[in-house]
């Protein structure tokens, strides 16, 4: 596994930890920023496939969830 997964994948999941309140909360960002965050990160997670970096790939999807499923509930909550 190459040194690059390790960063990228450790940073995502960071990042998706601390989306975890904003999932769970009431209060939720913009249907905007929710859904282009999700889609960048799948085109992400896509590229990062194509280079064989699995960690990050799995770890971009998972973070794309997380923010689709934000643009989700900010959608059902109008």
């Amino acid at each position: 596994m190459l040194w690059q997964d390790w960063i990228f994948g450790v940073g995502t999941i960071i990042f998706s930890i601390a989306l975890i309140p904003s999932v769970l909360g009431k209060e939720k960002p913009a249907i905007s920023t929710s859904l282009s965050t999700g889609i960048t990160l799948m085109i992400f997670a896509f590229a990062q496939a194509t280079l064989f970096l699995w960690f990050a790939c799995i770890a971009s999807i998972l973070a794309g969830f997380l923010w689709l499923t934000l643009a989700v509930q900010k959608i059902r909550s109008k």
